[in-house]
C-alpha cells in the first residue's frame, strides 16, 4: 500500500463528505486506503460514511478522544508506506497525492511534507509553513510584532513570512490539517503525543521528526482548501485556553532552564491577555445592540420628560426624581426585553421582530402602569410618547445603520446576492433546486460553462471569460459544481479572483452547498436538512422563559402538588431544578433509537409522550413525537402537555 489517508472527524458531516469525494478523486490510479476515525459525532457522520463511502475503513469512538488519540488509533490500522493526516474540512486537488508521493520518493531525507493551503475565500494560509515557537518567536506572535512586520525574518519567524509561498522550502513545523508523513520516520520518532487533546500535536511531531534526523518540507506545487474554524469556535474562551495550554505543554516538554520558564510565563501572560480581549470582544458583540438601544431610549425619555413638563405644566421640575430613577429605567428594561424575546437582537433579525417586541412590551407597560401605586404613576401621555420614541429611535437607528453599510434602504438586500453557477446545465438545475429547497434567497444570474466553446442559449459565457461575467452582472457569489470542474481549477479561480467574491462548492450527488468566506469563521452551509423550530434562538428563549414562569406560578401550590400528585417530593425538587436551569418542564421521551440529530434539550420533568393517556408506545411513535415536538415547537406545546398531564394524573 502506497498511502494511508487518515481523517479524524467530529460533527462536520457535510465537510467530511466533500473531503472524502476529493480524496476519492485524488486516489485514482494509486494504492490508497482511507481511514476515518469519528469521535462520537452526533450529526450522523458515521452513517454517511458507511452509506456513501463503503471503501473507507471507519473507526467509531464512543466519546470524543481528541485529535491525537484518534489519529493514533487509525495509524495503528494503517498499512501504507506513507501516512497522510488530513482534516475533514479540506479539499485536495486531483494530483495532490501523486505529486506528494513523487516528492517524498525523490527526497529520502524528508520525514514529513506540507502543502500550500488556502481558505474558503482563496487567501493563502500562512500556517502552511511555520518555525518553531521559541520564546522570542512566541513573544513576537503574542504581542503582534509578526503582524506588524509580516515579511521580517526577525519578527515573523513563526509563519516564516520571509519565505516565498510559491517555492519549496525546508521548514520547522507543518500543519496538522495536511501532514504527509513517511511511516518509517513515524515508527522511529513515535506517534502523536496524546497529552495534547487538540492543537500542538503537529508542532510536537514536527519537532521530533527533525530531532530524529529527518527534514520537514513545505511543498507548494499542489494546493488544498482548508475551511478553517469548522471544528472549533475561534472566538471562544475555550479555544484560547486550549491553544495556549497546548503551547505550555510543548514548552515544558522540550525547553529546559530559564528559556523554558520564560516561555511558559510568556504563554500564561498570553492566555490572560487573549482571554481578556476575547471577553471584551464577545461582550461587545452580545451587548452592543441592547446598550445602544438603551442609550437611545433613555436619552429620548429624559428629553421628553423635560419637554412635556414645560409644554403641559410650564414647569421643568414638575416631575419628581422617581420618574428618572424608577419609571424610565423600568420602561426601558421592558422595551428592551420585548425586543429580545421577539428576536430583535438575534443575528439576521428583521425590523418586524423589533416592532413586534416593542408593541407587546408597550401593551404590557400599560397594564403594569395601572397596577402601580399612585406615587409611581407619572403620566400616561409620557408613557405613550416614550413608546412612540422607542419605536422610532430603534427602528430608525437600524435603518440608518443598514444604509451606511449597504447604501440602500431595502432592508432585505443585505442577504441577497447575485450568484452564478459554474457547471453543466444538468448540475446547474440541480443546484438551483437545492437553493430553492434550502430557502436561500439569492438572485440567480445564470450558468457559466466549465468548458469552451459553449451554447449561448444555455450559458452566460465560458469559464475563461469569468472576469467579464462578474463585472457585467455584479456577481457576489460563485457556486462551483465539483462534478464538472476539477478541484485544481476551482482553487485556481478562487486564488485568481480574490476574496471579494464568496465561493461555494457543491459536491457530486450531495444535498449540501459548502463554503467559507474567512479563515476565522465557520463555513457557510446551504442544505435541505429539516429546520427545527426549537433550535432557533427565539424559541429557545421562549422555552426557558416559560419554564421559569410556570415554576413561579406553581410554587404557591407546592403543598397541593406534594399531596395530590404521583411524584410527590420528587416533583417539588424538580420544580426548583427548572428554576435553576438544570431541567425543563418538557423534554424528549426516552428511546433506545432516538435520532442523534435532534436539537439538544435539557432533561424534562414531563416527556413528549406524557398526557396522552396511552401506555407502551412503539419506538417509531416515540421517535415521531420527539421529531414533531422539535420541528414544530411553540411554548403552547409545553402548556398543553402540562395541562393534559395534570388532567390525566401523569404528574
Amino acid at each position: 500500500m502506497q498511502l494511508s489517508v487518515i481523517i479524524v472527524n467530529y460533527n462536520v458531516k457535510y465537510f467530511l463528505e466533500q473531503a472524502l469525494l476529493s480524496v476519492r478523486r485524488a486516489s485514482g490510479g494509486l494504492e490508497v486506503e482511507v481511514i476515518v476515525a469519528d469521535n462520537n459525532s452526533v450529526d450522523d457522520s458515521a452513517a454517511m460514511v458507511r452509506q456513501k463511502f463503503p471503501e473507507v475503513k471507519l473507526i467509531e469512538n464512543h466519546d470524543n478522544r481528541g485529535f491525537a488519540v484518534a489519529n493514533n488509533q487509525a495509524i495503528a490500522l494503517s498499512t501504507g508506506k506513507y501516512v497522510l493526516l488530513l482534516n475533514p474540512d479540506t479539499v485536495v486537488e486531483e494530483l495532490t497525492f501523486s505529486k506528494c508521493l513523487q516528492f517524498m520518493e525523490a527526497h529520502p531525507e524528508a520525514g514529513a511534507l506540507g502543502v500550500r493551503m488556502i481558505d474558503g475565500s482563496g487567501k493563502f494560509l500562512p500556517e502552511s509553513k511555520r518555525g518553531f515557537p521559541t520564546a522570542f518567536v512566541a513573544f513576537c506572535k503574542t504581542f503582534g510584532l509578526s503582524t506588524l512586520f509580516p515579511k521580517s525574518r526577525v519578527f515573523n519567524s513563526y509563519h516564516l513570512g520571509y519565505l516565498d509561498e510559491h517555492q519549496v522550502h525546508e521548514v520547522d513545523v507543518l500543519s496538522g490539517a495536511f501532514m504527509f508523513l513517511r511511516k518509517k520516520a513515524l515508527d522511529e520518532v513515535g506517534l502523536l503525543d496524546e497529552t495534547f487533546f487538540m492543537y500542538g500535536e503537529d508542532i510536537d511531531l514536527s519537532y521530533r521528526i527533525k530531532k530524529g534526523g529527518y527534514k520537514n518540507y513545505y511543498f507548494p506545487e499542489t494546493t488544498i482548501i482548508h475551511y478553517k474554524g469548522e471544528s472549533t469556535k475561534k472566538g471562544s474562551l475555550n479555544y484560547v485556553r486550549t491553544f495556549y495550554q497546548a503551547m505550555i505543554i510543548f514548552a515544558q516538554k522540550h525547553f529546559e532552564g530559564s528559556d523554558g520558564r520564560f516561555f511558559v510565563l510568556l504563554l500564561k501572560m498570553a492566555i490572560y491577555l487573549r482571554a481578556f480581549m476575547t471577553l471584551l470582544f464577545n461582550g461587545w458583540k452580545k451587548w452592543s445592540g441592547p446598550l445602544l438601544d438603551a442609550a437611545l431610549i433613555f436619552g429620548g425619555m429624559y428629553f421628553l420628560r423635560d419637554f412635556w413638563a414645560v409644554r403641559n405644566f410650564n414647569n421643568i421640575h414638575y416631575y419628581s426624581d422617581t420618574l428618572l430613577k424608577v419609571n424610565i429605567p423600568l420602561y426601558t428594561a421592558v422595551w428592551l426585553g420585548g425586543i429580545y424575546f421577539y428576536g430583535g437582537y438575534d443575528r439576521g433579525h428583521t425590523i418586524k421582530s423589533v416592532v413586534q417586541g416593542l408593541v407587546v412590551a408597550s401593551v404590557l407597560l400599560m397594564a403594569i402602569y395601572g397596577l402601580l401605586p399612585s406615587e409611581y404613576r407619572s403620566s400616561r401621555m409620557l408613557l405613550l410618547l416614550g413608546a412612540v420614541w422607542a419605536l422610532v429611535s430603534t427602528v430608525g437607528f437600524r435603518i440608518a445603520g443598514h444604509f451606511i453599510r449597504y447604501r440602500n434602504f431595502d432592508l432585505d438586500r443585505r442577504s441577497t446576492k447575485n450568484y452564478i453557477i459554474i457547471g453543466s446545465e444538468r448540475e446547474s438545475k440541480r443546484v438551483r433546486q437545492l437553493m430553492f429547497e434550502a430557502q436561500v434567497q439569492q438572485n440567480f444570474i445564470g450558468t457559466v460553462s466549465p468548458t469552451a466553446p459553449h451554447d449561448p442559449d444555455m450559458f452566460l459565457n465560458e469559464i475563461g471569460r469569468l472576469d467579464e461575467v462578474i463585472q457585467i452582472y455584479k456577481v457576489n457569489e460563485i457556486i462551483f459544481c465539483s462534478k464538472d470542474i476539477s478541484s485544481r481549477e476551482i482553487m485556481r479561480q478562487m486564488s485568481r479572483l480574490g476574496a471579494e467574491i464568496d465561493y461555494k462548492i457543491v459536491p457530486e450527488e450531495s444535498l449540501s452547498i459548502i463554503g467559507s468566506n474567512s479563515k476565522n469563521h465557520s463555513g457557510e452551509l446551504y442544505t435541505i436538512d429539516i429546520q427545527f423550530n426549537i433550535a432557533t434562538p427565539m424559541q429557545g428563549r421562549n422555552k426557558r422563559a416559560l419554564d421559569v414562569l410556570l415554576s413561579l406560578l406553581l410554587l404557591p401550590f407546592m403543598p397541593l402538588l406534594v399531596l395530590f400528585t404521583k411524584r410527590k417530593f420528587a416533583l417539588a425538587a424538580a420544580l426548583f431544578s427548572v428554576i435553576l436551569g438544570r431541567k425543563s418542564w418538557v423534554g424528549y421521551a426516552e428511546s433506545d433509537a432516538r435520532p442523534k440529530d435532534l436539537p439538544a434539550l435539557k432533561r424534562g420533568i414531563l416527556k413528549t409522550t406524557d398526557g396522552l393517556g396511552i401506555q407502551n408506545l412503539s419506538e417509531l411513535t416515540v421517535n415521531r413525537l420527539n421529531f414533531l415536538y422539535a420541528k414544530d415547537y411553540h411554548p403552547w406545546l409545553d402548556v398543553e402537555i402540562l395541562l393534559k398531564s395534570i388532567l390525566n394524573r401523569d404528574l
